[in-house]
């Protein structure tokens, strides 16, 4: 009875307080309509205007998420602002004491303000107890009679939790009979019914709170995407057999091994949203504007075209078949499904690309060796793509990755990608980005060791060697094993500098690393024509990733150089104003000195590292 009397009073209180007491007032609608708004705020012009309302017990950690949910926001370009309950009374509230009448019209007068926050395309995030559903109903309503999104999101936080936290003092006051009708000791929290969200009841950290929250504002799509979703492209394992069997019945497109290892990158996520090798619009976007766009309208960063190659002689017989079948060795690997044939247009290409079209480039004499048409389609991917070589174990996949880091408990995921010997300059580098990422509060930072595991020119160290060498970094404790994960990047190298450092950077979006290290002429190379002389500007790679499209969520961590110190005996970082005291060590210098046996200066390289690097140079 007495809960009945109490909730008959607050929908009296609630309606009392909520009549339309002036008069001769009307409403004047706005002239700006909400689409015109979401031009001039946030990212992509969607409006994003919504409550999410935080509500549970004192101490439940209510407004710890929701300013941590607006920072997380802020950090993506989402207008949005945190509404605490204590803030609101000292301010706007400061009026309204705890009667079941000031309590009722606190939460109006905030549900009004949030309704505001929301029309005007800004997520309002509303941490307050309001411990009473007929409260939160009425917020709800004047959401949804305004044509707004509210979401209710119950932080389940127990009482116990909630007492032994008494962040404020005020359990033990309460306990003490010192505050009188204090939610959840003597007056009662009415928990939602059906919430959005529910969060805070099974022991998850602040960060998975704070994902959990994002992810169903993703899924509502007020939330653009850090990452599009990874959707892997390979055949379910049961029905592996008869896509099989349909693939060996298909017409067929035999493809090469760098068209395999794209593949790979496709099945795997790694160019996702893309779902098979670009048709003509997508390949278009992404020479033009290095981007792709989903079905609901959302940009990510693609750099680098992904394409089939084909011969006329392909198209003649091909074009108009519903699907074909790849085949890599004489072995089908994939179905194209609804091919489209379009021309490979190689010189605009190229200049787009590499901004030169100089047949003694590597990469461009691969492309100029392929047929004048490029082919697009959706794939269905056989089988995982192995190569048998021992280093299968470190083909990790953008979803194996993240499943990692998790188990590692990472909160704070910082990429380098190389595709050279780590020297101790390097590990310097990313010893420095850790202890940076340590002052920053992050509890466990993890190190990606990422080489670059595709295609590359011929006088580049090969894989295999490669990771021996880093085997060797870490069984010497350069780097620290228990904060770094090495795994193989499966892209081919194609050596387009500023532009092709985009998709290295979004490609290790997609598998949920937070930070990426850019060093000095990121996928860079000589001139083809001019001996000593950089075909890009060496800072330019670390300049156009900062400003490029479609890389939200990533920090870009500018790589500092470092040489070897001769005063010092070790590398350190450079410094300009002692540069007598550094010698730099190029990497011609580095392979001259393998091949004639020296050993380069002590502190430059773990010994056992330019062990494997002298002996492969002398097998040469």
């Amino acid at each position: 009875l007495w809960s009945s009397w109490l909730w008959s009073c607050r929908v009296v209180g609630w309606m009392s307080q909520n009549v339309q007491k002036a008069e001769n007032v009307t409403a004047v609608p706005h002239i700006v309509s909400r689409s015109s708004r979401a031009k001039v705020l946030g990212v992509e012009s969607k409006f994003r205007g919504c409550t999410v309302w935080f509500t549970g017990l004192s101490g439940a950690g209510k407004t710890t998420l929701s300013f941590a949910v607006e920072a997380e926001l802020n950090r993506r370009g989402v207008p949005c602002y945190g509404l605490d309950g204590d803030n609101m009374r000292h301010g706007l509230n400061k009026n309204l004491g705890f009667s079941a009448g000031d309590r009722a019209e606190n939460i109006r007068r905030v549900g009004e303000v949030c309704k505001l926050f929301a029309d005007g395309g800004i997520v309002a995030l509303a941490s307050f107890i309001s411990p009473f559903a007929a409260d939160r109903d009425n917020v709800r309503r004047l959401h949804d009679e305004a044509g707004l999104k509210f979401i209710e999101c119950y932080v389940a936080t127990s009482l116990a939790v909630c007492e032994s936290r008494d962040p404020k003092g005020l359990y033990k006051k309460a306990r003490a009979g010192l505050i009188k009708g204090f939610t959840g000791i003597d007056d009662v929290y009415e928990a939602p019914a059906n919430p959005e969200l529910v969060i805070g009841n099974d022991g998850a950290s602040l960060d998975d709170c704070v994902a959990k929250v994002t992810t169903y504002l993703e899924n509502l799509e007020i939330l653009p995407r850090l990452r599009p979703a990874i959707t892997e492209l390979f055949v379910p394992s049961n029905l592996v057999e008869e896509k099989t069997q349909i693939a060996q019945a298909l017409p067929s497109l035999t493809i090469d091994d760098v068209s395999l290892q794209w593949l790979q990158v496709l099945a795997e996520g790694w160019a996702a949203p893309l779902c098979g090798f670009m048709r003509e619009k997508e390949f278009l976007q992404a020479l033009h504007f290095n981007t792709v766009t989903t079905s609901d309208g959302q940009t990510f960063n693609q750099s680098v075209p992904i394409v089939l190659p084909a011969t006329a002689e392909d198209k003649d017989r091909l074009a108009g078949q519903a699907a074909f079948a790849l085949v890599h060795k004489g072995a089908p690997v994939a179905i194209l499904r609804r091919p489209e044939f379009y021309g490979a247009r190689k010189e605009e290409r190229v200049c787009r690309q590499f901004g030169t079209c100089d047949p003694g480039h590597p990469y461009i004499a691969l492309i100029n060796s392929y047929g004048d048409f490029l082919v697009g389609g959706e794939v269905e991917v056989l089988q995982r793509i192995t190569f048998g070589d021992g280093l299968d174990k470190y083909r990790l996949t953008p979803n194996e990755l993240m499943e990692e880091f998790k188990q590692r408990g990472a909160d704070a995921v910082f990429a380098f990608q190389l595709r050279n010997p780590v020297h101790n300059g390097h590990a310097l580098l990313m010893q420095n980005t850790h202890d940076m990422l340590l002052k920053r509060g992050y509890k466990k930072p993890l190190l990606l060791l990422h080489p670059l595991g595709g295609w590359t020119k011929d006088d580049d160290v090969p894989l295999d060697v490669r990771m021996k060498q880093h085997e060797c970094v870490l069984a010497e404790g350069v780097l620290n094993p228990a904060s770094t994960l090495i795994a193989i990047f499966p892209s081919p190298m194609m050596y387009a500098g500023p532009t092709e450092v985009q998709w290295h950077a979004k490609a290790r979006l997609n598998a949920g690393v937070h930070f990426y290290i850019v060093g000095r002429d990121p996928a860079g190379i000589g001139h083809p024509s001019h001996k000593g002389k950089d075909l890009y500007n060496p800072d330019h790679g670390r300049e156009v990733l900062q400003m490029a499209p479609g890389l939200p969520g990533m920090e870009i961590i500018p790589f500092v150089v470092a040489a070897y110190n001769k005063k010092e005996g070790k590398m350190t970082l450079f410094d300009p104003a002692h540069a007598a005291d550094f010698e730099n060590i190029s990497g011609t210098k580095m392979r001259t000195m393998a091949r004639n046996g020296e050993s380069p200066p002590d502190g430059y390289m773990c010994p056992s590292g330019w062990s494997v690097l002298a002996q492969y140079y002398k097998s040469l």
